[in-house]
C-alpha cells in the first residue's frame, strides 16, 4: 500500500511506568525522583496495519500538562480530530489539532499533541521503510553530542555528578540555575569549572529570574566561561527578553519562550533572541518545530537542542530533527541519565562517551514491545502510581 493510501484508523494512548534512575529538579520543582516511577504517555498510531509510536513527558513542575490531562486530550480530542484523515497529511493533522484544542496564547496541548504527531512520522518512515531524513530530505548529521545535566546544589554534588558525567563519556555540561539564592546559583557553576575546566557549559533558569537579575548574573556566568543564557526570565516577558539581549554579554538562549513558529517570528521582528531552542514536545511535535528550525535557520538565528528528560522514542524524535537541521551540540537530551525506556527492547538508540547516533531504522528506528508496554501501563485516571 502506497503512502497517499494509509488511513488513519486508530490512535491508542498507554500511561506508563519508567525506572527512575536519578533525581532531578528545575526551577519550578521536581521532574524525577529516584526510586519512583517515571509516568511517560506513549501513542501508538495505526493505519491499514501499519503502526507508529510517539510518547510525551507530563512535567507540571515545567508546564501546565499533567499525565491525565495528556490521555484525555488524546483520547476525547486529539483522536477523533485525525481518525480518518490521510495519514501522510501532517499538515492538516495541525489544523485539525488546532481546531480541537485551541492554541489561544500558547500552542494549546503541546505536549498531547507531540506525542501524536510524533507517531504520525514514525508510523510514515515504516510505511515508506526509510528514517526520518531520508523521508525529509534533510540529514546532515550523524552523531549529537550529549551534555550532562547537573543540578546539585553544594560543591560535593557537584563534584560527584560531574564526575559520574566525566566517567560515562560526557564532555559537556548543563547546569540548572535558579532553584535558590543567586550566590548559591553561582557557586554550583564555579563548582563545575573548576571540575571541568575546558568543557562547554552552559545554564539553564527555566524562568527563573527578573532582568535585573539576569543582567547581574550574565557579567559573572561570562567570566566562567558559560556560552550560553537559557531562558533566565518568565516566557512572556517579551521586553525584558528584548532589554536582557541588548544589554547582556552572554547569548540569551529562548526556549519557553518559543512554543510556537510565530512565537520565534515575534522575537525576530523585535530583534530579541540570539539563540533559538529546539524542542520537540514544547512545540507540539516534528511538524512544527521543522517550521520554527526553518525559520530561525532563514533568519539567522543560532540553533540549540533540549528534550524533556524523554524515553527513546522522544530522544530518537529530537535526534532527527536536530540532524535535519545540522544541530551537532552539545544539546540537552538527558532521558538516558535521569530514566530507563524499558519499552524499547528491540533496536533503540545508541549512546556512547557522551555522543547519540542518529537512528537509520525506519521511522523514528526504535522498537517498542507491546507486550512490554502493556504490562507497564498504569490506569492514571482511576489511581495514581
Amino acid at each position: 500500500m502506497t503512502l497517499a493510501a494509509l488511513s488513519i484508523d486508530q490512535v491508542e494512548t498507554f500511561a506508563v511506568a519508567l525506572p527512575t534512575l536519578r533525581s532531578f529538579g528545575v526551577s519550578g520543582g521536581s521532574v524525577a525522583v529516584a526510586g519512583r516511577p517515571s509516568i511517560r504517555v506513549l501513542v501508538k498510531v495505526s493505519a491499514d496495519g501499519v503502526h507508529g509510536w510517539g510518547e510525551a513527558t507530563p512535567i507540571p513542575a515545567w508546564t501546565y500538562e499533567t499525565t491525565e490531562s495528556i490521555v484525555t486530550t488524546i483520547d476525547r480530542y486529539l483522536a477523533p480530530a485525525v481518525v480518518g484523515r490521510p495519514a501522510w497529511d501532517l499538515d492538516g493533522v495541525t489544523t485539525a489539532f488546532d481546531r480541537a484544542i485551541n492554541r489561544g496564547f500558547s500552542i494549546g496541548a503541546p505536549l498531547a499533541k507531540s506525542a501524536v504527531d510524533i507517531a504520525l512520522h514514525d508510523l510514515l518512515g515504516r510505511a515508506a521503510g526509510v528514517p526520518l531524513g531520508v523521508l525529509w530530505g534533510q540529514r546532515r548529521a550523524e552523531e549529537v553530542q550529549l551534555a550532562w545535566i547537573v543540578s546539585g546544589q553544594t560543591a560535593e554534588e557537584v563534584a560527584d555528578c560531574v564526575a559520574e558525567g566525566r566517567q560515562a563519556g560526557y564532555r559537556a555540561f548543563k547546569v540548572k540555575i535558579g532553584l535558590h539564592s543567586e550566590e548559591t546559583d553561582l557557586g554550583v557553576v564555579a563548582a563545575v569549572r573548576a571540575e571541568a575546566p575546558e568543557a562547554p557549559l552552559w545554564v539553564d533558569a527555566n524562568q527563573a529570574y527578573t532582568c535585573d537579575t539576569a543582567l547581574r548574573l550574565a557579567g559573572r556566568l561570562l567570566e566562567l566561561g558559560v556560552t550560553a543564557f537559557e531562558q533566565p526570565l518568565p516566557a512572556n516577558d517579551v521586553a525584558g527578553l528584548r532589554r536582557l539581549r541588548d544589554a547582556s554579554p552572554l547569548p540569551v538562549a529562548l526556549d519557553e519562550s518559543l512554543r510556537h513558529p510565530t512565537d520565534l517570528a515575534t522575537f525576530v521582528k523585535l530583534g530579541a533572541v540570539d539563540v533559538a531552542i529546539a524542542k520537540v514536545q514544547r512545540s507540539g511535535g516534528l511538524t512544527l518545530s521543522r517550521r520554527l528550525c526553518q525559520l530561525a535557520e532563514d533568519s539567522g538565528v543560532r540553533l540549540m537542542g533540549s528534550g524533556l528528560t524523554d524515553g527513546d522514542l522522544g530522544l530518537a524524535a529530537s535526534l532527527h530533527l536536530f540532524s535535519a537541521y545540522g544541530i551537532t551540540g552539545p544539546v540537552d537530551l538527558n532521558g538516558r541519565q535521569f530514566i530507563e525506556s524499558a519499552y524499547a527492547t528491540g533496536a533503540t538508540v545508541k549512546v556512547a562517551d557522551g555522543v547519540a547516533h542518529v537512528p537509520t531504522g525506519p521511522g523514528l528506528g526504535v522498537e517498542v514491545d507491546e507486550a512490554v508496554v502493556r504490562r507497564l501501563a498504569v490506569d492514571v485516571l482511576t489511581a495514581r502510581s
